[in-house]
Parts: C-alpha cells; structure tokens; sequence
C-alpha cells in the first residue's frame, strides 16, 4: 500500500473545494496524516473509544425545585449537590428552555454550518461577533491524536445580544443564552448554598458578566480515519459550570471510577458539569471531570453549551480551610492553560494550582 493511499480524504470529496461546509483538516494537517502509513492501521487499538459502557447521567427533574414544596426543593437541591460530588455531571428535565427554543437553535446552527468553509472564516463582520469566534482543528497540534476533528462558533454572551445580520440565528440565540444563563446562576448559587454559603448567593452574578461568560455551537463533521482522531479531546472546562444541549447522534464521554464511560443522549434533557473554577472554588468538593467527544464516520453531530466564567480579574478562592488550592486570578488560570498546551499539546490545569505543588 502507498503513502498516498493511507492518507483520508474528505467525507464530501464530490464538492469543490471551495463550497465545502468543511475545514480543511486533511490539507492543513497533511506532515500529521502522512505518519499514518508508518501506524498499524487495524483500528482495535482505537476500541477503547468506543467499547465503553453507556451510562444515563444522574437524571434531576427542576420542576420539584422550582414548583415543589418545601420538601420536594430541598431533596432536589440535594440531588443536586450529590450528582456534583460524586459525577461532576447531571442532567436535567424541565429546565425552562421549550422544546421550540431548542429545535429551532438545532436549525439555525445546521443552516450556519452548512454553509462554506470560505465563509465561515470570514463571517465575523457580518453578524457582529469578535474577531476570532470562528475556530476549527487544534492549531498547536504535534500528532494525530491532538487533533479535534470540530469546528465552532465561540461567542461571549455580549455578542449575542447585539448580533445582527442573521436576524432568526440572533433572536433564537438570545433566547437561548438567556434561559441557560438564568438557569446557570440559578445552579451555581444553589451548590453556593449546599455548601453552607448563603451569604455567596450573589456571588455568581457580581463575577460571571456576559462580555466573559460565553456560547459555543459546536459542529462535528464526519470523519474519514474515525476512530483515530477525537472530536474533542479530552479535557476539563476551565469555568464554573457549562451547560450543554446535545443532539442525538452521541459521542460525550466521561472519565469516571478509572475507566471512560459513554452518555446516552437525551434530546429532552440538558446536560451539567462541573467546571475547574467550581472545584477549586469549593475546595474539592464538586468535581471537574475530564471528557471527550469520538468521531463518527459517516454522521455529523451537533452541541451548544453556555460556559459561565467570571471577568479575568476575579480571584478564585477556595471557600473552606485549610485550602487544597492557592488563590489564583482567572487570568492567570487561562494563561497557564495556554501556556501548558502550547508547550506540552494537552492542559495541565488545576494541578497546577495546587497548594502542595508550591
């Protein structure tokens, strides 16, 4: 077999080029692809992506926080705080975004992504976003393996609101992040309050403004060489908590009890994990879990989530002593990530913080 037979092509290889919805990963990242004929190419030794156990997250219905009683609150609050101890992730039903809202967010970001590559790059201006929102692949990537076979529209909440261009992308964005955002706080000054900090309750809201906070529509081509390449790589998110809407193709996974295990998909339901800032926030208490997304050979796959970070000069502070991590700002939280991936190709984090390191 010749080099040139080993190395993928793209799923859509009978559009040009230039009307291609699709990064151009093979092009770009072609020194990477040509290793792949001095690999055994037998995928088993990729089964570990995919000969997971499938799990149903912990499973939270907010309409017993919201519209309970007395009784009925208090145990989902628990719930609440056990599924983020013990997971790190849950999902819950009933959350306030309807059913409409999400389809029609499903719709508007296929209709975004379907369109060419060429224009994507350049589709800043037009509605208004910052310069940049637009990111593909992994541009530091040494190896096949850090590679994110994904492309993203990365938009902080204060662009939503003032975007322009595509006016049904904008209005159903907005409603989007602003029932996530609402549901996000709601989240974070309850798990303020499980820990025994009312006296928090506000805290979220003063820290986590829309110019940090953010939205990310997350689109996740088919791919050739799949199961070689992730579609994310495994990582931890480095805020608070995230929200996040999948559709039903799958492909999140979660690393949990020393083996990685997959999340059933639930259209109706949305999923929450616990961030860095959180764990270090609580001191240990709730877990920021590592995760991934696998590719798909032939189906594209579909995600929004909500990241609710704070403004850069918010230091983060462990609320109970004696503190397993030094205080640190969220600046210099996301430069240390920055400079770990670019020197090492993968994020150290919260390691890095600990007290004992130093």
């Amino acid at each position: 077999m010749t080099k040139s037979s080993n190395v993928p092509v793209q799923a859509n290889q009978t559009i040009s080029m230039e009307e291609s919805p699709d990064p151009p990963f093979v092009e770009t990242y072609k020194d990477l692809f040509d290793t792949i004929h001095n690999e055994n190419l037998d995928s088993n030794k990729y089964n570990d992506l995919f000969l997971v156990e499938e799990c149903e997250l912990p499973l939270i219905n907010l309409h017993q926080l919201n519209y309970g009683d007395k009784f009925e609150r208090e145990e989902c609050k628990k719930r609440i705080a056990k599924a983020s101890q013990e997971w790190g992730f849950f999902q819950v039903v009933n959350h306030g975004v309807s059913h409409d809202v999400l389809g029609e967010m499903k719709r508007e970001q296929v209709k975004l992504f379907k369109r060419p590559f060429r224009e994507k790059t350049n589709i800043d201006k037009n509605l208004n976003f910052s310069e940049g929102s637009y990111r593909w692949g992994t541009p530091t990537a040494t190896c096949l393996r850090q590679i994110s076979w994904s492309e993203a529209f990365h938009i902080p909440l204060s662009d939503v609101s003032c975007s322009k261009g595509l006016s049904s992308l904008s209005s159903t964005m907005e409603q989007f992040a602003t029932t996530l955002s609402e549901l996000a706080q709601q989240l974070a000054r309850l798990l303020a309050e499980e820990l025994g900090h009312h006296n928090k309750s506000n805290y979220f809201k003063e820290t986590c403004l829309p110019s940090t906070c953010y939205l990310r529509m997350n689109r996740y081509p088919p791919c050739p060489i799949s199961p070689q390449l992730f579609g994310l790589m495994p990582h931890t998110d480095s805020d608070f908590l995230t929200i996040l809407h999948q559709d039903e193709i799958g492909g999140l996974q979660l690393f949990r009890d020393g083996k990685w295990i997959s999340v059933k998909p639930n259209p109706e339901a949305l999923i929450i994990n616990i961030g860095d800032l959180f764990q270090a926030w609580s001191n240990g208490v709730y877990r920021s879990v590592e995760h991934r997304v696998v590719t798909n050979k032939v189906k594209e796959r579909f995600s929004t989530a909500l990241f609710l970070c704070p403004s850069y000069d918010t230091e983060i502070l462990s609320c109970v002593e004696p503190s397993v991590y030094r205080k640190f700002t969220f600046k210099e939280f996301r430069q240390q990530v920055q400079e770990d991936v670019k020197k090492f190709g993968y994020k150290v984090g919260l390691p890095r913080f600990l007290v004992s390191s130093h």
